[in-house]
């Protein structure tokens, strides 16, 4: 059962291949849209214009009909004359002919625009078989088109009999007049009755749009496995995409741990959290971050600064507010310089040997850095807090800072004299 479910056509057609029909010259389009709006452009035009194009033409005839005795006898002043009579034909007809085609032609490119492929003129050998034609005939798309045509024919006929039958008496006394006026109420009676046509084609454009539309994309519609391939295709295979994201993440990690050995202090939750910062004094304005992780790669960090006698501290709120708050290879926070002047100020004093000197406790982070503190200030974004500047952290140094690495910024702080 999954297996059919999977071969029949349930799925709309994908960008991709409505891009590929088109290229192909495969577009929604109406017949009867075209159709409709040539009758209109011609209707409007006879009716409004319809008198001017009749005299004209009219006056065509008339020369055409008179000729002279040397026109009877030289047979190139008979072509002469012919010429002349119909390149004014066509000069008069052009407007019409002209704007019908432009109508026609933007009626066209309503459904789908303007589409360019030569695809549709190669010689196809499938369109010459006779049982495709028969399936085609008998398919829904064509039964719908019979009674199309059906409907279209008795409808429209219907309209044009009951416009003739009630414009009986106007017809009979074009009879009554002269010429030149008959002509031209005339050709605006026939512009009159094309837009009555027209107006009952609107109906039938109305049926036959949607259906057009949906008939092309229900002939697209794609098979599950269909999809899944063309997903594969454009956006590559997932779990080769999911393997790349490993590698690279992995990649990442592997750098990250590199750097650990260069880190100044390692803090950690102990347990959950830990990040590795680094603070090289003058060289930069604030501590870095070199790495962070949780759980087993906090583990691994904190292995690596004790295989590398790296300082490591435990103080949970400042490693957690450290870790949520600041990216690999960027700087902490300005509102965290207090707290980690505290811890480097413990690590200057480790560097200067000055006996046993214990490790800061109760390391206080402020109100909102902590994301598993308890209020809604923790979760206040980290745009709402200070700006970091370099003169948050020169006020953390002190001024009787003295001394190489991590002397300078901690100068003063926490009771420890440099």
């Amino acid at each position: 059962m999954a297996e059919e479910s999977d071969l029949e056509r349930t799925e709309e057609p994908t960008p991709k291949r409505l891009q590929d029909a088109r290229e192909r010259g495969q577009v929604a389009r109406s017949r009867e849209l075209t159709t409709f709006a040539g009758l209109l452009a011609g209707g409007a035009l006879l009716l409004f214009a319809g008198g001017g194009l009749a005299v004209a033409l009219g006056d065509l005839v008339t020369r055409g009909l008179r000729f002279d005795r040397r026109e009877a006898f030289d047979t190139q002043a008979a072509v002469t004359r012919l010429l002349e009579l119909n390149t004014d034909a066509v000069l008069g007809l052009l407007p019409l002919m002209t704007a019908v085609l432009v109508i026609v032609v933007l009626a066209s490119l309503l459904l789908s625009g303007w589409v360019f492929s030569a695809e549709p003129l190669t010689p196809q050998p499938s369109r010459l078989n006779p049982f495709t034609g028969i399936a085609r005939i008998f398919s829904v798309v064509g039964l719908v088109e019979l009674l199309k045509s059906v409907v279209k024919t008795v409808f429209i006929g219907a309209v044009a009999f009951w416009f003739l039958w009630t414009h009986a008496a106007e017809w009979l006394q074009l009879a009554d007049g002269d010429l030149g006026s008959s002509v031209v109420g005339g050709m605006r009676r026939i512009g009159e009755g094309m837009l009555w046509v027209v107006g009952a084609l609107a109906l039938v454009v109305l049926i036959d749009v949607p259906f057009q539309v949906w008939n092309f994309r229900k002939e697209l519609r794609m098979t599950k496995e269909e999809v899944r391939r063309e997903t594969r295709e454009s956006e590559g295979d997932p779990q080769i995409k999911a393997r790349i994201r490993q590698l690279q993440r992995a990649a990442a990690r592997r750098r990250m741990m590199a750097n650990v050995p260069k880190a100044t202090v390692v803090i950690t939750n102990p347990q959950h959290y830990a990040v590795a910062l680094r603070y090289e004094g003058g060289a930069s304005a604030a501590p870095r971050l070199l790495a962070k992780g949780i759980d087993l790669i906090a583990l691994r960090i904190r292995e690596i600064a004790a295989e590398n006698d790296i300082p490591i501290l435990e103080a949970p709120p400042l490693a957690r507010a450290v870790y949520a708050h600041t990216e690999l290879e960027q700087e902490i926070p300005a509102e965290l310089y207090t707290a980690v002047a505290e811890v480097l100020a413990w690590v200057y004093a480790l560097d200067q040997q000055r006996g046993d000197i214990a490790p800061p406790t109760g390391i206080a982070v402020p109100p909102g850095m902590d994301p598993l503190a308890d209020g809604p200030a923790a979760a206040a974004p980290r745009g709402a807090r200070g700006p970091r500047t370099a003169g948050g952290m020169a006020g953390a140094q002190g001024a009787g800072g003295a001394g190489g690495g991590s002397a300078g910024m901690v100068a003063g702080v926490g009771g420890i004299d440099a």
